[in-house]
Parts: C-alpha cells; sequence; structure tokens
C-alpha cells in the first residue's frame, strides 16, 4: 500500500482531506471523490525521506510483477543465429506466452466471448514495472553503458535476450553506401562529433547534438523527488531512442489518468521517420517537429506542465533547435533488406519457398496487408483491434486490464530489429505476434503458415 499523509484543513467551514502518495511521481489530492489531474510542486518531505518510502516497497513489488510476468511467459533465453539483427545479435524465439490449461489449436477454435470467460487469453495488457511509481526505466544493458541512468526504486523487468542491440546499427538516407555508422558504438555527446563530423551538414550536427545532450525529466532532475542517488542533468533523446532506434526502454504514456488506466509504453524506432505521418502516444502530432517539441515540454514530465515549470522544462526553439533535431531524424533509415526488390516485395530469386508462401499469407489469408502495405508495410493510420474483447477489466498489479483503443500501424520494415513488440511489448518475438493476431483477426492460421509469416517478417 502507498505510505499516506493525512491533512484536514477546514476552510470556511468545509473540509477537505489531502491525500499525499509519498512514494508515486503521480501525485493526487482528494476533495471528497474528485482525483486531481496534478501532482503537488510544493514538496512536504526531503529526498531521504521519499527514498526510504521508495526503498521500503521496491523488493515486495519487483517480486509481484515477476510472479506476473512468470505466470505469462517463459522467461528462459531461446534465441536464433540464423538470422541476426543488423548489428548481430540473435534474434528471440517464441511464442513465450504461457498458455493456462489450453493449446494454442484449441484457442483457434474458441470464440472471444469464450476465451474471455474462462480468462486464457495469452496477451494482455503488460504493466509497468511498477505501475504506481511509472516514469522512464532503461535496460541493464543501456545503465552499464550510462550509469547516470540508474534508479535506486526500480529495476528493470525483461531479459535482455528479447531486447535490441545496446548499440543499434545507424543508417543514413543520404549516405547509404556507408553501410552502419556506428559500427558497435553507441552515440553519445562524448563521441558524436569525431563520428558524424563529414558526413552530416551543420544543422544535421548540431540537431544531432541536441539529441543527446541531457535536459531535466521527472524522474531524472534536481530535485528532491528525483529518482536518482545524486541530482541529476536529465535524459536525452537518445539514451531511449539510441543511435535513433531503440533499446527496450519504456515509461507510461502522459495523456491518460488516473494512475491505473495508464499504457506501458515501449520506445518506437526512429528509423523510417521520415515516411511516417502519426507520432505520440495518441498519435495526434502530425510531423516529426511536433513531437520533438512535444516530447521536451510535456511527455518528459508525464503531461504535467506545472511539474515541468518545477523541474527545469527545456523549451525548445522552433526555428533552429526543433527544425535542426528534426532534420536529423529525417535522414535516420531503414536497415538492408537485401531480399526485397524495389517495390519493397519479395525477390522471387532471393526468396526461401517458406519466405514466399508467407509473403502470399500476409497479402492473403492473414490479411496483414490492409494495414502493413508494401513498400514501407504501414498505412499510417490507427486501428483499434478491440481486444478487450478477449479478456476481463481487472486491476493487476496496479494496472486495470482495460481497453488499448486505438494504435498506430508501426512500419514493419526491419521489425526483426525490434523486440518486444506492440505498444507496451506484450508480444516478445515476431512468433508471438503471429499468435497475438490469429487470435484477434480470428484467423485460424495453421502451424505451417504461422512459421513462413515469421519467415516472411525476417527478410523486411
Amino acid at each position: 500500500m502507498h505510505k499516506q499523509q493525512n491533512i484536514l484543513i477546514k476552510l470556511i467551514g468545509i473540509s477537505i482531506m489531502l491525500v499525499v502518495v509519498t512514494n508515486s511521481p503521480v501525485i493526487f489530492a482528494q476533495q471528497g471523490n474528485v482525483i486531481s489531474s496534478y501532482g503537488p510542486t510544493n514538496q512536504t518531505e526531503t529526498f531521504d525521506q521519499i527514498k526510504a518510502a521508495r526503498i521500503a516497497v521496491k523488493s515486495e513489488r519487483a517480486k509481484q510483477h515477476l510472479e506476473m510476468l512468470n505466470t505469462r511467459y517463459n522467461l528462459s533465453k531461446k534465441t536464433t543465429a540464423e538470422v541476426v539483427m543488423s548489428g548481430g545479435k540473435p534474434i528471440p524465439v517464441g511464442p513465450t506466452a504461457t498458455l493456462q490449461g489450453v493449446t494454442w489449436e484449441e484457442l483457434d477454435k474458441m470464440t472471444p466471448e469464450k476465451i474471455k470467460e474462462k480468462g486464457v487469453f495469452p496477451y494482455k495488457p503488460l504493466p509497468f514495472a511498477d505501475h504506481a511509481e511509472g516514469g522512464m526505466l532503461f535496460p541493464e544493458m543501456i545503465t552499464k553503458l550510462l550509469p547516470r541512468l540508474v534508479r535506486f526504486d526500480l529495476d528493470f523487468d525483461l531479459p535482455e535476450h528479447i531486447l535490441p542491440d545496446p548499440a543499434p546499427a545507424i543508417y543514413l538516407t543520404t549516405r547509404p553506401d556507408l553501410g552502419d555508422v556506428a559500427k558497435g558504438r553507441l552515440i553519445t555527446i562524448d563521441n558524436y562529433y569525431e563520428i558524424f563530423n563529414g558526413i552530416l551538414n551543420p544543422k544535421q550536427l548540431e540537431g544531432l547534438r541536441l539529441l543527446v545532450t541531457q535536459f531535466p525529466q521527472q524522474q531524472f532532475n534536481a530535485t528532491e523527488d528525483r529518482r536518482t542517488d545524486r541530482p541529476s542533468l536529465g535524459v536525452t533523446c537518445f539514451d531511449c531512442h539510441a543511435n535513433g532506434h531503440a533499446n527496450g526502454a519504456n515509461h507510461l504514456v502522459g495523456d491518460i489518468r488516473p494512475q491505473e488506466f495508464r499504457h506501458r509504453i515501449e520506445t518506437p524506432t526512429l528509423r523510417g521517420v521520415n515516411i511516417q505521418r502519426l507520432f505520440g502516444s495518441q498519435r495526434a502530432l502530425k510531423t516529426v517537429e511536433d513531437f520533438t517539441e512535444f516530447e521536451q515540454r510535456a511527455a518528459y514530465f508525464d503531461g504535467d506542465h506545472a511539474m515541468a515549470a518545477k523541474k527545469g522544462v527545456n523549451v525548445l526553439e522552433r526555428g533552429s533547435q526543433v527544425h535542426f533535431m528534426a532534420e536529423f531524424l529525417s535522414i535516420l533509415d531503414f536497415p538492408p533488406a537485401p531480399k526485397l526488390n524495389i517495390y519493397g516485395k519479395l525477390d522471387q530469386g532471393k526468396a526461401t519457398p517458406s519466405e514466399l508462401r508467407g509473403e502470399a499469407i500476409f497479402n492473403g489469408k492473414a490479411q496483414c496487408v490492409s494495414c502493413h502495405p508494401a513498400p514501407y508495410y504501414t498505412d499510417n493510420s490507427m486501428h483499434d483491434l478491440k481486444a478487450e474483447r478477449f479478456y476481463q477489466q481487472e486491476l493487476t498489479n496496479g494496472m486495470m486490464m482495460a481497453h488499448d483503443g486505438n494504435i498506430k500501424t508501426f512500419p514493419l520494415r526491419g521489425i526483426k530489429d525490434s523486440p518486444p513488440y506492440m505498444h507496451d511489448g506484450r508480444c516478445f518475438t515476431l512468433e508471438d505476434i503471429v499468435e497475438y493476431f490469429n487470435l484477434i483477426q480470428q484467423l485460424d492460421l495453421k502451424s505451417e503458415e504461422k512459421k513462413d509469416l515469421v519467415a516472411f517478417m525476417r527478410t523486411l
């Protein structure tokens, strides 16, 4: 339970009870049954008191979360080196979801109502490591390289083998002849100039500098309610979007209240951002410039502009800083796909029979092409899969298993480099993605058809 301070204040005969949740960054004030959207900017506790309250609940909440993960998934390491990510890391193999008293074949035959009644849907929404707490959380493979990103109150929850490369490859639309520019290096403020000077124009280089510059954020700042032992200068865009890609870092969407209805959100790749037209957790932003500006003003502080003012919001200048950052982001390319032709479809002379069958299923029985057309395999739109047809709305580890609502059609180019999948990372492998959509769309795919579909997606 949250540690609470109850303070009774009498104002002109009206009693107001303020409930201050001391171990959560999203803190609500109550008047009667009304819950506020705002957190307290005038903190009444010291850093040591806040840290002690968080440490007191850390181990128990981590234990509950791990029990939930072990109930839902097989977390043991299973990878294949037959197909690797563009940076060389073996890709994870699944499905990893653990079925409860049924087989995949039996699930295929059940109606959504029956699956919901029996409580056997294997891909419910995934809670944050401590959902009541929230905030940016980074995998250990990143905090080893960047110790400033270690939180004293939370440890990362997913195994490393289902995450992207810690230092992903970088491909540029302007210089495809260079191949991977990163070459195994994590781009930071320490090396960006040395690596990219002479490759980028001055505006792009300045944009990259800003993308690897620390700015204050809700949990990483200098105030008493930070979640780092030492005061922090903040986080950089590339702390989550490592090398312009992703690294498994996650947090909660900023535009939903109360806390239990907020969605866990995985960091999406920024590769191919130049062909995308929807940005932000609710996809209301229409340009990468809007998204870049929005991240600093709102997303870094859980959508609370009052908290942002306290912690040191960095308001980017639209005409130079935002423009320069967006100009660099717009030249991040998808990784090479040697089996695809100029139309983004399989080259008949290079693909295997399984991959060709998978493409036919993708464009036919599985109906994937309805939302993921070539060449970039996205329709740049939003779709509501209505997954709540398959599970009960219930509170699990601080998160309400409620509606996902509309989610963006992410490009599938280079998809093998981007586990875990879905907006909240609930599907750890491409095999899990196939099983998920097989159920959601009620496709009744056979075992070999599922394998062929995975084989095709690995070529994209």
